[in-house]
């Protein structure tokens, strides 16, 4: 069963009054092509999958993001215990150009694009309160970023 598509979370929140959908928020000097990837991707999200409790994300232009247990990392997702408070993810965008200068940019773009795709499985982790190992939960989400990026790119020919 794929988890983005599962629908558990209709047991918690059928009888509430929710909001939906995915959102994103730009710092203002993130890279206009980076924001363009971003824009034409999570378009393509919402016409192929359902974000059935509000999350933001919200796309820093600084290199790393503080995780939880105060690492730098590329991306969180970060939730409240109360299961009505909207979650949001932060994603780093700081060493697109780096990155974009050794690797190419669509692989430099791949990079963010994926960062995002393994942050959303972990909201839909969350959401649909599945019951797994905290390495268990971030393998799932490597592997989603795989699969979702394999499908994005059945739509697109450059991120």
């Amino acid at each position: 069963m794929h988890l983005w598509t599962i629908q558990r979370y209709k047991k918690f929140y059928s009888n509430t009054n929710v909001r939906s959908g995915l959102r994103v928020r730009y710092d203002q000097d993130i890279p206009a092509e980076v924001k363009e990837s971003i824009v034409r991707f999570v378009k393509w999200l919402r016409d192929n999958y359902e974000f059935p409790f509000r999350v933001n994300i919200y796309v820093k232009s600084d290199s790393s993001i503080v995780a939880w247990d105060g690492e730098p990392v590329n991306g969180v997702f970060r939730y409240n215990d109360d299961r009505y408070v909207e979650p949001y993810i932060k994603v780093a965008t700081g060493d697109f150009n780096k990155n974009k200068e050794k690797y190419g940019r669509d692989d430099a773009l791949a990079t963010i694009l994926g960062t995002i795709i393994h942050e959303l499985t972990h909201y839909f982790q969350w959401i649909n309160n599945t019951s797994q190992t905290d390495r268990g939960m971030e393998y799932q989400a490597t592997l989603y970023k795989k699969w979702i990026l394999y499908e994005y790119s059945h739509f697109t020919d450059h991120p």
